[in-house]
């Protein structure tokens, strides 16, 4: 097989639609559409292994607790397996009022009968009638004329409507996709929904729902903004039709395609929970409705509970979700870098201090409460890390405030902690890698307090006298200084030789109530000039910065 020299000649730019004074481009989406989803039936027909009456009845109610209004249930044409399922869903009384369900059929006399009679005794329902009508599918897949392929739309609408005359008692809704409308000439487009709407009939009050798709995506998402906007100036009748669009992602934009039809003048968005669908899959409703929740519109659909509904999701599709999907991957709310883990670190601290619910955390476009995650999970340390990182995640697991002169001291020991393991390090490695470094709460360390007591001498000094085991042997010490810092200082200088001079010293409370133990940093410099940081936790402050002035010893002996 010969290769070409420059492959790309084979194909041509998709051609610009001729649309003077287009209006969508300064448009603004203020409300939210019209939900469809397809899950159960373009999302069903994608996946390897469809899903049995389990999955789809568990799906199904998942799409009902979350908000969707419309759902498509299946090609109840298909088989005995699709028609049972939709004709148990109507039986089964778990179809809220307020829930229309929705089945697709190609527009043929005996599958459309068929998808009527399997929604035989529903309130209210659609029936999705489609042919193609694109030059590729007329010329190549029909071998059809265009007033062949418009005659089969118009008998289909027939049928459709005479086989809902005899069905009264539910009220139908009928919905008729130009398919591949993307690729299609436009006006053929609008002539053929035409008229089918001639057969329907329908009113403002009584809309028939006329479904876009870029069944395959071939053009940049504007100029599918533009086809849409198009098709709204010029269709007669518009009041008497819901736009819907069920874009595709074959060139990756399938959500902006969405977006911009909307834009455009489109009511109505079809697509799958994370974009599951043939090839590179459906429009994600999940992105476009969260997009639309950063903006500050209610999109009438809840992810309070992201992972449940990503469980679910996985479960039925047997595909997993993207760790980088927007808004449900599990790395999409956690930072590695370190200066993004610094500038969220300090959103966090403003958010707190602020004193409305506006949310302005850098790199966060959305709070990960309002979905249901933690801010535990957004900021993880690795080799790429800096020092916000790990400052943040012992802040939320064990309440330390690090001075930031002594996270850039620790970052060293978790730089070279996360070099080692070659991973990412969690809180407990954090947590271990911390109190091996400044000897909190170790086995191992040279110096520990086993009591003291505090007193004032006639001159004026403070008298630290107690006891202190030096590598697990007891002993009596004592020193005096103007405060209780520098008399253990003077102790351990007079006792064990160890100079050390305080550069500063900070305090807190490791939470709230009576009980709350303290923290206590002390930034030291020893005989020879180096820095030292010493760490003390106990119940008492007072413990705590003498434990501290212990732990900056032990520093010192360890270097």
């Amino acid at each position: 097989m010969t290769m070409l020299s420059n492959p790309s000649r084979k194909y041509q730019a998709f051609p610009q639609i001729d649309l003077p004074n287009r209006q969508w481009p300064g448009n603004v989406i203020s409300a939210p559409p019209r939900w469809l989803s397809t899950d159960l039936r373009d999302g069903n027909q994608s996946i390897i292994d469809p899903m049995d009456a389990v999955k789809k009845n568990r799906f199904f109610d998942l799409l009902v607790e979350i908000g969707v209004k419309e759902i498509e249930v299946g090609f109840p044409s298909a088989g005995a397996t699709e028609f049972d399922f939709i004709q148990g869903l109507v039986r089964s009384g778990r179809v809220p009022g307020d829930v229309m369900l929705q089945v697709l059929t190609q527009s043929r006399e005996d599958l459309i009968r068929t998808s009527f009679e399997s929604l035989e005794g529903a309130g209210t329902a659609i029936v999705h009638l489609y042919n193609a009508v694109s030059p590729a599918w007329r010329d190549i897949v029909f071998r059809m004329s265009k007033d062949e392929v418009r005659e089969i739309a118009i008998h289909g609408a027939k049928v459709m409507r005479d086989e809902a005359a005899k069905r009264p008692d539910t009220d139908w809704n009928f919905q008729y996709s130009p398919e591949t409308f993307s690729t299609a000439e436009l006006d053929f487009s609008i002539e053929v929904c035409e008229a089918v709407m001639d057969v329907l009939q329908p009113t403002a009050e009584k809309p028939i729902i006329l479904n876009l798709p870029a069944t395959v995506e071939a053009a940049t998402p504007n100029i599918y903004a533009d086809q849409i906007e198009y098709f709204c100036r010029n269709l007669p009748n518009r009041e008497a039709a819901v736009i819907s669009l069920h874009t595709h992602n074959d060139r990756g934009t399938g959500v902006a395609a969405a977006e911009l039809g909307l834009m455009a003048g489109a009511d109505r968005v079809e697509g799958c929970l994370f974009g599951n669908g043939e090839r590179t899959g459906n429009c994600c409703l999940v992105t476009v409705a969260l997009n639309m929740y950063t903006q500050g519109i209610d999109p009438g659909l809840d992810f309070s509970d992201i992972d449940r509904v990503i469980e679910t999701v996985e479960y039925c599709n047997q595909i997993p979700v993207h760790q980088r999907h927007p808004y449900g991957g599990e790395l999409v709310f956690t930072a590695f870098s370190g200066s993004h883990q610094d500038a969220i670190k300090k959103g966090f601290s403003a958010h707190e201090a602020q004193n409305d619910e506006r949310w302005r955390i850098p790199y966060l476009p959305i709070d990960p409460a309002d979905l249901g995650r933690s801010y535990e999970a957004v900021i993880r340390v690795n080799s790429q890390s800096g020092k916000g990182g790990f400052a943040w995640v012992l802040e939320q697991d064990q309440g330390l405030k690090l001075p930031k002169a002594m996270q850039a001291d620790f970052s060293r020991h978790v730089q070279h902690l996360a070099d080692e393991l070659g991973r990412e390090l969690n809180a407990a490695d954090i947590w271990d890698a911390f109190q091996t470094a400044y000897h909190v709460k170790t086995p191992d360390k040279h110096f520990q307090l086993v009591s003291y007591e505090e007193s004032r001498a006639t001159d004026g000094t403070r008298v630290f006298a107690g006891t202190i085991s030096v590598q697990g042997k007891e002993q009596s010490v004592s020193g005096r200084g103007n405060g209780l810092i520098s008399s253990v200082i003077d102790t351990i200088r007079e006792s064990f030789g160890v100079e050390l001079e305080v550069s500063d010293y900070s305090e807190h409370a490791l939470g709230a109530g009576t009980h709350a133990n303290a923290a206590a940093y002390l930034q030291c410099r020893d005989a020879s000039g180096r820095t030292l940081w010493g760490v003390g936790i106990d119940e008492d402050v007072a413990t705590a910065s003498v434990r501290a002035v212990l732990s900056a010893a032990n520093s010192a002996i360890a270097k």
